[in-house]
């Protein structure tokens, strides 16, 4: 078979005009150039260099086979140059899946930072559920999902990033709006307004277990809507809902954010151990950073327990919630 270095060798006896000028500039033996070159034109068929004393000549089949072979070696050397940069992280692409808005937080600090260091780097960023997102990292669809909560997941890595304050969306005529911080027992008697989409099922978990802590039943309408449409049907003074600190950047009107004391959230990036994307593996360098800079550790794997993996919302066969957890982690 006909390998690179035999195209090499045969380039470099063309041009220094002996083996052994060739073999000094490629600093090998001389008689392994002879040996191979040997070996080539037994491959072929046809001698490629006339030998005489002072040194070798092409053969007219050796002139024809030396123009392809420097244009062979050219186009090898394009192709290596073109995919270093994808190889140092440089250029290539990262698909992500989200969770959260990336209207502030650590999230859009992050992608922000990352995208002026690494400009040639196209990032895809998809929306969907948690469950939906982890399932595309198995498959490689994803190179990482930012979901929320500590997950029990035994196939893949997961490190916690940041954490998120949890928040009160309410109407801006109703009497809590005058309140910084609201208290769980000030929500007994409300009515709350969650969509039947993400992430209206986990707000819901959410609700139950706090409130039922406390001896109430919350009342929850569901809509078939979006987060801009939910935040409007909250202006209409239908009810409250629930969100997380990095989407109240965004302001609606009608309604306010108020802080409900003493809960976060915590998020957690999940990727593939077998996932060897060089882009990827930049921002996973790039998220560790900025974690230990806004002081939250997260050098360590999330301890996984050797359980089946578990979507995030819960029930009675699948580990709390991260809302459901918050709680606990805040305390």
């Amino acid at each position: 078979m006909i390998e690179l270095r035999h195209l090499r060798y045969v380039v470099a006896a063309s041009k220094c005009g002996s083996f052994r000028r060739a073999a000094v500039s490629l600093g090998v033996e001389q008689s392994t150039i002879s040996r191979h070159i040997r070996d080539l034109e037994d491959e072929l068929g046809a001698s490629l260099f006339n030998r005489h004393s002072g040194g070798v000549i092409l053969t007219h089949a050796g002139k024809r086979f030396v123009r392809h072979a420097r244009r062979a070696l050219s186009e090898v050397s394009c192709a290596a140059a073109d995919i270093r940069p994808i190889g140092r992280g440089e250029e290539g692409a990262v698909q992500i899946g989200i969770f959260s808005s990336l209207a502030s937080g650590f999230l859009a600090q992050m992608l922000r930072a990352y995208i002026h260091r690494y400009s040639d780097v196209r990032i895809d960023i998809i929306e969907g559920s948690p469950s939906e997102h982890i399932s595309a990292v198995r498959q490689h669809k994803l190179d990482v999902a930012f979901v929320t909560g500590a997950l029990g997941l035994t196939d893949c890595d997961a490190a916690q990033f940041w954490t998120e304050r949890v928040f009160v969306v309410i109407p801006d005529a109703h009497p809590l709006a005058e309140r910084k911080v609201i208290r769980w027992d000030e929500l007994r008697t409300e009515t709350f307004i969650l969509s039947e989409g993400d992430p209206g099922p986990e707000i819901h978990d959410f609700l139950i277990k706090h409130l039922a802590d406390l001896g109430a039943h919350p009342a929850i309408e569901r809509h078939r809507v979006g987060r801009d449409n939910l935040m409007q049907i909250v202006s209409f003074g239908r009810g409250l809902t629930l969100t997380s600190e990095s989407t109240v950047a965004t302001q609606f009107p009608g309604v306010v954010y108020r802080r409900l004391e003493n809960e976060m959230l915590p998020f957690c990036a999940v990727w593939s151990p077998n996932n060897d994307n060089p882009a990827w593996r930049r921002m996973l360098s790039l998220a560790r950073l900025l974690a230990r800079r806004n002081g939250i550790c997260d050098s360590e794997r999330i301890k996984t327990s050797p359980t089946p993996p578990v979507s995030m919302r819960s029930s009675s066969h699948a580990a709390p919630s991260a809302l459901s957890q918050s709680r606990d982690l805040s305390s």
